[in-house]
């Protein structure tokens, strides 16, 4: 049984409507056979079957996990078909939402509730021809064909009971009363009412569950994608550090006992000291240098700085997006810092495209010239004004304009922005890799 079925207020409604039922099957049985009315061996032996049949049906709906005829109304927009999607995740669901039980049971629209649903109907039919008391019973029978009948059918069966009670009346009084329509007639329209205001407040709080399910579920996946560009900022930052400071200073260190070596005597007896800690310096850098590729983003661990934008371009979705990728000019071997900064910005340029360009096209081109290196990023999106941007705008985690630019600032480049509204964006990030500061940087 579905588990919103155990609640207070679900079972005290379910007992209610059994007890509604029985009672006044009960109250038709005693009328019958105090008041000396005619026909009531019939009407008490058509009580009894009834009262059998719907004492069945009931213990097969609770058995087989049926929610109870008191929560006729709690069923989400569709009727039966959509109240079946409705059921515990343990069940098998069927096409169109109907659910098979593992065994028979009376669950809303399936053809078991319909036919038990017919003969309990067919049973009253009768006793309402042979007892006016019966129309009574007409009230829980709302309920019911509510709740396993789909909505247009169990209306129509709502309205059908009703002419029916009415009929009765009428037939068994030999008069037309305001009251004979009236009963009835109010009767359905409060269980109609009853039934769609509740299944209204079901849907809501179903729809309000589904929103905390997603909310728990995105801000795990949130606090996960944090953990991990964390990680990542803190590697790169330790690569980064290592670089300009550690393996710059043996670099440093390597080359000026180089220098030294070279000046002295070859029998000095400090050439060999000289040379040692020439040796050492070497060993330590190349244990740097290990430590700086080892921290570098996994992107470029197997592979070149093209084959890694190459990948991110591959791997880029969005909204009928098609991401490009081209190389110009004669690829040459960068620093490790120079291939993180402009996988960086490609990284975050693109995210910013899926999120907010609604481009159709994008291409990332990295050119390859002989004193500098250029990675252009262009879409066709709705654009952009630069100047409109805040100056402490840090786009989504910390990848925003101004922490490209300054990526681009400390290894001595420059990052141009050109966009407009309508017109697309264009972002070009270029670096020097020529003189002193790339001598240094391949040294290390």
């Amino acid at each position: 049984m579905d588990s919103r079925s155990h609640t207070p207020v679900t079972a005290a409604l379910r007992l209610c409507l059994h007890a509604l039922l029985l009672g006044l099957l009960a109250l038709v049985a005693v009328r019958a056979a105090g008041g000396a009315a005619p026909h009531a061996g019939a009407v008490v032996t058509l009580v009894v079957v009834m009262a059998a049949v719907y004492g069945a049906g009931a213990g097969a709906g609770t058995r087989g996990g049926a929610r109870p005829a008191a929560r006729a109304a709690v069923r989400p927009e569709g009727g039966a078909e959509a109240r079946a999607r409705a059921e515990t995740e343990t069940e098998t669901v069927r096409p169109r939402g109907r659910v098979r039980a593992v065994a028979p049971s009376l669950r809303p629209g399936t053809r078991a509730a319909a036919v038990w649903l017919g003969g309990l109907c067919a049973l009253w039919l009768v006793l309402l021809v042979l007892s006016p008391d019966a129309l009574w019973v007409a009230f829980p029978l709302y309920f019911l064909q509510l709740h396993l009948l789909p909505t247009r059918w169990g209306v129509a069966a709502v309205l059908v009971t009703a002419a029916a009670a009415i009929t009765s009346f009428v037939a068994h009084r030999q008069e037309i009363a305001p009251g004979a329509f009236i009963g009835p007639l109010l009767g359905a329209a409060v269980a109609i009412a009853t039934v769609l205001g509740y299944d209204a407040l079901f849907r809501e709080s179903e729809r309000r569950r589904e929103l905390i399910v997603e909310l728990v579920a995105t801000r795990a996946e949130l606090a996960e994608a944090e953990r991990t560009a964390g990680t990542l900022a803190e590697r790169e930052r330790l690569a980064r550090e290592i670089h300009d400071t550690l393996a710059q200073g043996l670099s440093s260190i390597q080359l000026l006992l180089r220098a030294a070596e070279r000046t002295l005597p070859g029998d000095a007896p400090a050439t060999a000291h000289v040379r040692a800690a020439r040796e050492a310096a070497q060993t330590n850098l190349a244990e740097a240098r290990s430590f700086v590729r080892a921290l570098t983003p996994p992107d470029l661990e197997h592979g070149s700085l093209a084959a890694a934008l190459e990948r991110l371009c591959a791997r880029t979705t969005g909204p009928g997006l098609t991401v490009r990728f081209a190389v110009s000019g004669t690829p040459v071997e960068l620093p490790t810092p120079y291939e993180v900064a402009l996988l960086r910005t490609a990284q975050s340029a693109l995210a910013n495209t899926v999120r907010h360009a609604r481009a159709d096209r994008a291409e990332i081109t990295l050119s390859f010239m002989d004193t500098s290196v250029a990675l252009d990023v262009v879409d066709d999106g709705r654009g952009f004004d630069p100047a409109a941007v805040p100056v402490d705008e840090r786009g989504d985690g910390g990848f925003g304009l101004p922490a490209m630019r300054s990526r681009a600032a400390t290894l001595g480049g420059t990052l141009s922005v050109e966009s407009a509204p309508g017109q697309g964006t264009a972002l070009a990030v270029t670096l020097p890799v020529a003189g002193p500061a790339l001598g240094e940087e391949r040294a290390a």
